[in-house]
């Protein structure tokens, strides 16, 4: 399979042609610059081994997820990252496929015979790539796993994910407070099946057997598109006249948006760090509406790759790291909300821009990759 050479702008604006399976690979330079890269900070003691030398590495990035905002930002971060690595990477290839495991596996096979040196990548679900995993750590590739896990052991298989049963459990407990411990609610779901959508539900039902009165009367799913997303929540409304809260797997301002288009009563929501959800949170309180951002940020491509460039140069780095969400409403984090929201940015615009201590781009860095969303 031939790579064509292409900026991320350029990227992100063919991607959205509609297309049943596309595969679009993409190169980017990584640029080492000392006066806008922050040096690199290890959080684990040097081990003996191989330290880069300057523009040595090439690494892939997999998404299996064509146009959505929050997987456009991840792999921008890990163009960044690789961008403030002082040179260590020469070259970043991304392999983005709108399919199965199996279409995205063909993808990560040709980034292997391509020469990279690591794999970033985000998985369709606990095991459907764990073959391909396989190939890639038996020719030496470190393999960093990003955005929700898998069952892969291998000691040269790395994985970085927000903690997603955390996110299901904090947001539902979130609704059940603000709804007194009763109530109606509709969960609008991801992916059926993915990895951080079923740890998301396990949180949620951990929350829920706290709160019998709360009874879910629904639990679409919107695949992660916020268009679909919207759509089934006014589905959802038109459907049932008694929905008093509504817990979103990241697909959250269109599903505010849904209320508003439909002239109903605002009922709580709980969602993601979007930018557009957290500008609703912020501008609609004095309308009635109150909603609760539940952190995971896009950035974990950053922190993938940051991971990866320190294991190829000699690092001992944890095999598992998970974050722990945070969550943001206007009687608590109010300032937190008014200091990440981003005017200029896309209403699907992850609004979390470094993870410490991993990431070490720039905002502008990270900005300059593309308009994503």
């Amino acid at each position: 399979m031939a790579f064509s050479l292409f900026n991320r702008r350029d990227q992100v604006s063919s991607r959205r042609r509609p297309a049943a399976v596309a595969l679009r690979l993409a190169a980017l330079a990584a640029v080492a610059s000392a006066a806008t890269a922050l040096p690199r900070q290890s959080t684990a003691a040097h081990a003996a081994g191989h330290v880069a030398a300057k523009g040595s590495f090439v690494v892939g990035v997999s998404n299996n997820l064509v146009g959505n905002g929050w997987r456009d930002e991840m792999i921008c971060s890990a163009q960044a990252e690789a961008t403030a690595s002082h040179g260590a990477v020469k070259k970043v290839l991304v392999s983005d496929v709108n399919g199965d495991a199996a279409a995205q596996a063909a993808g990560i096979r040709s980034l292997i015979s391509s020469g990279v040196n690591a794999l970033v990548i985000d998985p369709p679900n606990a095991t459907g790539l764990n073959s391909v995993i396989r190939e890639a750590t038996q020719r030496g590739v470190v393999v960093v796993i990003v955005d929700q896990f898998i069952t892969s052991s291998s000691p040269r298989v790395y994985q970085a994910a927000n903690d997603q049963v955390a996110y299901g459990r904090l947001g539902m407990e979130w609704l059940a407070k603000r709804l007194h411990g009763k109530g109606n609610v509709v969960l609008l779901q991801g992916i059926a099946g993915a990895p951080a959508d079923t740890d998301r539900y396990t949180g949620i039902q951990q929350a829920l057997t706290k709160y019998p009165g709360i009874k879910v009367i629904a639990k679409p799913y919107t695949g992660w598109q916020f268009a679909p997303g919207g759509k089934a929540m006014s589905d959802q409304l038109a459907a049932h006249s008694n929905i008093d809260g509504v817990w979103t797997s990241g697909i959250d301002y269109t599903a505010v948006n849904a209320f508003q288009t439909a002239h109903h009563k605002y009922a709580p929501v709980v969602g993601a760090d979007n930018n557009g959800f957290v500008k609703q949170i912020l501008t609609l309180h004095s309308a009635g509406f109150d909603g609760a951002a539940v952190t995971n940020p896009a950035n974990i491509g950053g922190v993938g790759m940051s991971i990866a460039i320190s294991v190829l140069q000699g690092q001992m780095m944890q095999h598992k790291v998970s974050l722990t969400p945070e969550v943001w409403d206007y009687a608590t984090a109010l300032s937190t909300l008014q200091s990440r929201y981003l005017p200029k940015q896309a209403p699907t615009y992850s609004v979390q821009y470094n993870i410490k201590p991993y990431t070490h781009y720039t905002q502008q860095q990270l900005t300059a990759c593309a308009k994503v969303g």
